[in-house]
């Protein structure tokens, strides 16, 4: 392949894609250098092929992330974790820094593609570890079939500014320190300039079946782990503890990372929507709320579950909790393609609202329901899309209604994780325990067996 990249120029090269489309072919490959996770082919592939189709004649240019310096910008050592940018992620799956992804689409000829790698620096990955770099085993790992150097990134880039088409940038938050962008867009009157996020964002919003696949896996550990913290949670523990058991169950389970920062709040805390301090000794008598989950392959759960530190709800706790329960499982029966989250968000104030009766007193626990109902998941926790849109099969998003009562020092929020299919939807996230009974059955199994463990010494 570079023999033939050579031969030709970076410009004639820029034409192969088709040519060398076959390569893109390939069946998963077992591993990339580093990253121990193979590339769905044929998923990026067919991306990279529908976002080419949308364009018609353009050029696309999509950075990766690149890794941090943590001395030069004086952050926090404590957190060092690379993440690539979901954007790349999104075309290649390549959790590779510093690259760049080149499209150029024509509206009547072949399409073609371009990876942009830095050369292998064996001495750096005596610290870092093994590096994809460019050449032949790039395409056949990538399903990409050109891969250069990306020392010749301005050669592809002036090559494919000659064709006059508009130019399409990734802009977004994570984009906008890049050199390469700036440039092109102080030189706009010469190409257009064109922000290619909208576009990427909406086929995003749609799961295709390699990122169900992910959020599977991402929410069935998830909700694993909300499991293992309600059989070993014990009165007395510190919110830290709790924090501690949950987050080891993620990563025990394969997550390659948090999905956001971990939310425990015991009692008076569980009524703080974000509270992330998680220094509190939990009381006999609290509730604790757990908004909490773990990220694999890129894409994130998010699941909350709400249980009695003793291992039974209080009369006044469980009504509550039922309430809210209940209000989750009216909107989530509502699921269907075509409603929005908006009416499914209606739809569960009036189902709490028509059935408070006096628990919160004449306002109704409506009141005390201080924040929306659901949000996407994907790639980000709060991810892409806009809400206004009937839902369609293969969106996947939560459920998360909650009733917090600061001055009875209790809180309660049930989240969920579901998939939009085409009668209706699947719930994900139900290997964590929601009923209240089942709450307290499986709490009282492990306790149980504590006791009689205790007994037999």
């Amino acid at each position: 392949m570079q023999q033939v990249v050579r031969a030709l120029g970076v410009a004639s090269a820029l034409a192969l894609g088709p040519i060398l489309a076959a390569l893109a072919q390939e069946p998963f490959v077992p591993a990339l250098p580093g990253q121990g996770r193979p590339v769905d082919l044929a998923a990026t592939t067919a991306r990279r092929q529908r976002l080419m189709d949308r364009l018609g004649d353009a050029v696309v240019l999509i950075p990766a992330a690149h890794e941090r310096d943590i001395e030069a910008y004086g952050d926090y050592p404590q957190d060092t974790d690379f993440r690539q940018h979901n954007a790349f992620f999104y075309f290649t799956m390549l959790e590779q820094q510093d690259a760049w992804l080149v499209l150029l689409a024509r509206a009547g000829g072949p399409d073609s593609a371009v990876l942009l790698l830095p050369e292998r620096d064996l001495r750096r990955e005596r610290w870092v570890g093994v590096r994809i770099g460019p050449g032949e085993d790039a395409a056949r790992l990538t399903g990409i079939p050109v891969v250069l150097g990306v020392g010749k990134l301005d050669s592809v880039v002036a090559a494919a500014q000659a064709r006059g088409a508009p130019l399409w940038l990734q802009l977004d938050p994570t984009t906008q320190g890049e050199r390469l962008f700036q440039r092109l867009r102080a030189d706009s009157a010469r190409v257009a300039i064109r922000s290619l996020r909208p576009i990427v964002d909406s086929m995003r919003l749609v799961k295709d079946a390699q990122e169900i696949a992910a959020l599977r896996r991402a929410v069935q550990l998830s909700a694993e782990a909300h499991a293992d913290l309600m059989r070993e949670a014990r009165e007395g523990m510190w919110e830290y503890e709790l924090e501690a058991i949950i987050e080891a169950g993620f990563r025990r389970r394969g997550a390659d990372r948090l999905g956001y920062p971990s939310i425990v709040g015991s009692g008076i805390n569980g009524t703080t929507l974000h509270y992330m301090a998680g220094r509190r000794r939990t009381q006999p008598g609290d509730l604790v709320v757990v908004d909490a989950a773990g990220e694999y392959a890129q894409y994130t759960a998010d699941v909350t579950r709400t249980f009695p530190i003793s291992g039974r709800f209080t009369p006044r706790q469980r009504a509550i909790y039922d309430l809210v329960l209940a209000t989750q499982q009216a909107a989530m029966d509502s699921v269907r393609p075509g409603i929005t989250m908006g009416r499914l968000g209606q739809l569960a104030r009036d189902y709490m609202r028509a059935r408070s009766g006096d628990l919160c007193g004449p306002e109704t626990c409506v009141q005390y329901y201080i924040h929306g109902l659901s949000h996407w998941i994907g790639m980000d926790v709060h991810d892409v899309g806009p809400y206004g849109l009937p839902l369609a099969p293969g969106m996947v998003f939560t459920i998360e209604p909650g009733i917090y009562l600061p001055a009875e020092s209790f809180g309660v929020r049930i989240e969920d994780c579901v998939l939009v299919t085409e009668t209706g939807y699947e719930l994900l996230s139900g290997a964590a325990p929601r009923r209240a009974e089942e709450v307290e059955r499986l709490m009282a199994e492990q306790r149980g067996g504590d006791g009689q463990r205790q007994r037999s010494r």
